[in-house]
């Protein structure tokens, strides 16, 4: 691919890359940061991209690693509103009834593999991550789609493992609520 081609191309995907760094990094200055430098990285290594990837998967492979880096360099500053999203992730809490057993049982998911084959659930899935409070989001992006260790999570959110741990839970855990409110549900009623 030539890189007038690249470029264009490139332009095309920003708005989605955008989407992915605000939502990893919850600081437009920082996440606008992380898309120029994958940009300017994918144009100087144009020759590089072979073409035996779809190119929207090659960038976001970059953005991974500027998003790392971003964490890296910016991890230690705190945005005014991470109290306010500190303090939503009790509401976890909410969940349960006071001996620690749910208040409703989870809906059955049936066939999750024909689920996960339909673009439709990771836009419904991209929604429920956002709406995830900021640390929870974050710490679920970095263990799962930045793959980054429990140690590597640990250090830059400079939290403990049992924290960590924690967070994965509750993440996880209202991730399901949201795909079986706004993804199972409906699947079961058609």
């Amino acid at each position: 691919m030539d890189v007038d081609s690249l470029q264009r191309a490139a332009a095309e995907l920003r708005p989605t890359l955008l989407r992915i760094a605000r939502l990893q990094l919850r600081n437009d200055a920082w996440a606008e940061d992380a898309v120029s430098e994958t940009l300017v990285s994918a144009l100087e290594g144009a020759d590089r991209f072979g073409g035996q990837s779809q190119l929207k998967t090659w960038l976001v492979g970059i953005l991974k690693h500027k998003i790392i880096d971003q964490f890296r360099r910016c991890g230690r500053e705190v945005s005014l509103e991470a109290a306010t999203e500190a303090a939503q992730v009790e509401t976890f809490d909410e969940l349960f009834a006071p001996d620690g057993h749910r208040l409703s049982q989870p809906l059955e998911w049936g066939d999750p593999e024909a689920a996960y084959s339909r673009v439709q659930f990771f836009e419904i899935l991209q929604m429920c991550v956002e709406q995830l409070p900021a640390a929870l989001a974050r710490v679920f992006m970095m263990r799962e789609w930045l793959e980054l260790e429990t140690a590597q999570i640990c250090k830059e959110m400079d939290i403990t493992s049992t924290n960590c741990f924690v967070m994965l839970h509750r993440a996880r855990t209202r991730l399901r609520e949201c795909l079986e409110q706004r993804w199972f549900a409906s699947e079961s009623a058609r």
